[in-house]
């Protein structure tokens, strides 16, 4: 069972480290990719479909990363 905590970073010091945890860890994984697939723009990318992040998926395709069932890819994908 699970309770949902609104605005639980400012609620819980447990779900504050969590993610503050979770961030930390994602920006790292995020500067990796960086490596692995130049020209996505991967280490300055919140998650969002930024310009130079969309003209980096048009110009060199859907990488191994990318999660298939958000757009633009999932459109990407059926062309």
């Amino acid at each position: 069972e699970q309770t949902s905590i609104i605005k639980g970073d400012a609620n819980s010091l447990s779900i504050a480290a969590a993610s503050i945890v979770a961030k930390v860890t994602r920006d790292k994984m995020m500067a990796e990719y960086e490596q692995e697939f130049p020209g996505y723009a991967f280490a300055k990318n919140a998650g969002y479909g930024t310009k130079e992040h969309l003209s980096g998926i048009d110009k060199f395709g859907v990488t191994p990363i990318h999660r298939r069932s958000f757009e633009p890819i999932k459109s990407i994908i059926k062309k």
